[in-house]
């Protein structure tokens, strides 16, 4: 009978529930995460540079356009000397010729690039509707979208032929303002 009674009271003792983590359990769930952003970081990084690729070839592109639309409506047939001519609004018009904040300066830094823009001046062109002097302006030019982080290869540049040309290292400096650079290959 005794045998009984010690059954009795065994039953009636209430095992306690464990409530929240264990610390293995926390442990394992931080290397999972661990792991998984170990396999992610690369393709966002990877997206990252292809979003800022993209980002300079737009750039170029605007710049290309605000070009053409200068010579042809304020530069009598010459190009601006600078992102920031470009940028300037001619008189009695609200929109300069390039934006995105690209006009804000000579040398801009956008989306991890640093874009600049250049023309040799030409002692023959006239002044510009939007205030260059006489002599001021190009007949040609130059623009380059350079990286500014060092894991980045694209470098990007174009002239007054519109054409976008991408090289592994800088087009800047042998980058003509008419022609075709010594390096780097046409976009398509």
């Amino acid at each position: 009978m005794l045998l009984l009674e010690d059954y009795r009271v065994l039953t009636r003792v209430t095992v306690r529930k464990a409530h929240g983590f264990a610390l293995i359990d926390m442990i394992f769930v931080c290397g999972v995460i661990g792991i998984l952003v170990s396999i992610a970081m690369p393709s966002l990084f990877t997206a990252k540079q292809s979003a800022a690729s993209a980002s300079a070839i737009g750039s170029l592109r605007a710049v290309n356009s605000g070009q053409l639309t200068y010579a042809l409506t304020c530069g009598a047939g010459f190009y601006g000397p600078s992102l920031s001519r470009l940028g300037t609004s001619p008189p009695g018009s609200n929109a300069p010729f390039i934006g995105g904040g690209l006009g804000s300066a000579d040398t801009v830094t956008k989306s991890s690039y640093i874009i600049q823009l250049s023309a040799t001046p030409f002692p023959g062109s006239p002044s510009s509707c939007n205030g260059a002097a006489a002599g001021e302006d190009g007949q040609g030019f130059k623009a380059a979208a350079d990286p500014n982080v060092p894991q980045n290869v694209r470098f990007f540049a174009t002239n007054a032929n519109n054409s976008i040309f991408e090289h592994t290292s800088t087009l800047w400096a042998v980058m003509p303002e008419v022609g075709e650079p010594p390096v780097g290959h046409i976009l398509r």
